[in-house]
């Protein structure tokens, strides 16, 4: 491969791995779809917690869809087909990602955070589902573009083999995929209406009481009662609560982050639908983020003892949060109702 091939590739820093990823493979191919267009148009946004599946004895606390659900979902409903492929044997999946480089196609890598050795290591950690695009290769190096880094990286063989074929909880097996090809006539505008319903159906109307805004004050009700029952220390009490904050703003990014790039999705969606209600909804998802975050920053100064441990006060700041989004979403399926 020679190098102009390798530079063809444009990397772009973006705020989630796998919604970078995609868009910059689908960029690549000739289709522009934004970060913010992927996450909306996959339906990624919602919200869960699911109390019998258990992440390091805790809770699993979804801020989004599980992962592989952005890429699998635009692509989809942007009729984009695309190519996935695992392996058993690591070397004849490093030996494959080589064939696809060596012919000028980028790939899209599931991988572990912990074993990406351009990562310093004390901020490596223990996530098997984190993207990254492979563009080329340089000798025993590979040549990475990762969405949350503000510049491309370069990897060696032995690292990225070990972040590929990680076993444990989302084992990635060698995950590689990319766009065989790019569709001549993409309907945006249909695609964005059906996200739009999936999302709001998924937060205002699934019946079970862990799921979509009902699932917000469902976990508020349960911040609550750790204040009022003696079944726990504070320090278990702290441990749920820091979990909580880790699953919104690091493990997954699903929680204020998501809200504001849905926002921004939001607003292409207003020009791409000729639908300007949407633009105006898209104040109150940056509203919700904002509220997210205030959230996740009490909990933490709780946590450090820089407030006074007030569980009350955390419930009623999620019920803040559900009263913003039911409003957000209820406007939302009104105003795509328009449309």
């Amino acid at each position: 491969m020679t190098d102009a091939t390798r530079k063809d590739f444009v990397h772009r820093q973006t705020a989630h791995c796998e919604s970078g990823a995609i868009s910059g493979l689908l960029r690549h191919a000739g289709l522009d779809v934004s970060e913010a267009l992927a996450i909306g148009v996959s339906g990624a946004l919602n919200f869960a917690y699911i109390p019998l599946i258990k992440i390091g004895g805790l809770p699993l606390i979804a801020y989004r869809s599980p992962p592989g659900n952005v890429i699998r979902g635009v692509t989809r409903r942007l009729g984009v087909p695309m190519h996935f492929e695992r392996f058993r044997n690591p070397a004849e999946g490093m030996r494959k990602l080589d064939r696809y480089l060596d012919a000028g196609q980028p790939v899209g890598l599931q991988t572990s955070v912990y074993w990406l050795s351009y990562f310093p290591e004390d901020l490596r950690f223990h996530f098997n589902a984190h993207n990254i695009v492979a563009y080329g290769r340089a000798g025993d190096e590979y040549l990475i573009s990762d969405p949350t880094l503000e510049t491309p990286a370069r990897i060696d063989a032995a690292s990225l083999q070990k972040a590929r074929f990680v076993k444990g909880v989302l084992a990635p097996k060698g995950l590689l995929y990319f766009p065989t090809q790019v569709p001549d006539r993409v309907d945006a505008a249909a695609a964005i209406r059906k996200s739009i319903k999936q999302t709001t159906f998924t937060m205002l109307r699934t019946p079970l009481p862990i799921i979509g805004v009902r699932g917000i004050r469902f976990m508020g009700r349960k911040i609550q009662r750790l204040g009022r029952t003696h079944d726990q220390t504070e320090e278990s009490n702290k441990l749920f609560i820091g979990h909580m904050v880790r699953m919104q703003e690091e493990i997954g990014t699903g929680g204020g982050g998501f809200r504001f790039l849905y926002a921004s999705f939001l607003q292409e969606a207003a020009v791409l639908t000729d639908n300007a209600a949407l633009e105006e909804v898209s104040t109150l998802f940056t509203d919700a983020g904002d509220e997210w975050r205030r959230f996740a920053l009490w909990c933490a100064k709780m946590i450090k003892g820089r407030m006074p441990m007030d569980y009350d006060k955390l419930a009623a700041q999620l019920d803040r949060v559900a009263d913003l989004e039911t409003d957000a979403y209820g406007r939302l399926r009104d105003a795509i109702k328009t449309s």
